[in-house]
């Protein structure tokens, strides 16, 4: 099964971020962690630490451009290994683990201020249409990211696409090279 979602902003900063944001709260508050995330994130290794329990996947060196966003659940091809599109980044080795049934996409602002409203907030704002957030049952994941375009109207337009295996074992993201760049800038054009 795929999910597919179109037109998706990286709101000015170059990350997108994958999870159970959810789970992120619960991380926040294990960790005694501040309302600025971002700071935190930054500052300290508990960004890493958050990346190796499969609480959240980053997904750096985005450009500010509309992207389609695709949820891949094993068992179906990769939309960016078909023919006619073009890969240009493929990473593997990460995990997320999700314990609220849902998996968003969202972006770096959210952890400047993370709080229960701003997430709340964000949450409410996940339930229209079109929102990149898919309903998964609770459990580990192994991830693959792949970065590239797709043709879409008969234009290559850029994507991103999370492959999902579900895992009967808890992960852990130690190979994770967390500043890898997934910039696609001209490569679609």
């Amino acid at each position: 099964m795929r999910h597919e979602f179109s037109e998706v902003l990286n709101d000015l900063v170059d990350y997108f971020l994958l999870g159970d944001i959810q789970l992120l709260e619960r991380f926040k508050q294990d960790h005694a962690l501040p309302d600025d995330l971002a700071y935190a994130f930054t500052h300290n290794d508990s960004g890493d630490q958050a990346v190796r329990e499969g609480v959240v996947l980053p997904v750096a060196g985005v450009e500010n451009l509309p992207y389609h966003i695709l949820f891949t659940l094993e068992g179906e091809t990769p939309a960016l290994r078909m023919p006619g599109s073009r890969l240009k980044h493929q990473r593997d080795g990460y995990v997320v683990r999700v314990e609220h049934g849902a998996l968003m996409l969202y972006t770096w602002r959210i952890l400047q201020h993370f709080t229960a409203k701003t997430l709340g907030d964000l949450i409410a704002r996940y339930q229209a249409p079109g929102r990149p957030m898919i309903e998964v049952a609770n459990g580990w994941y192994g991830v693959e990211v792949l970065a590239g375009a797709l043709v879409r109207d008969g234009l290559y337009e850029p994507a991103f696409e999370f492959v999902l295996t579900r895992r009967w074992s808890r992960g852990e993201a130690t190979t994770v090279d967390t500043r890898y760049s997934f910039s696609l800038r001209g490569y679609f054009d």
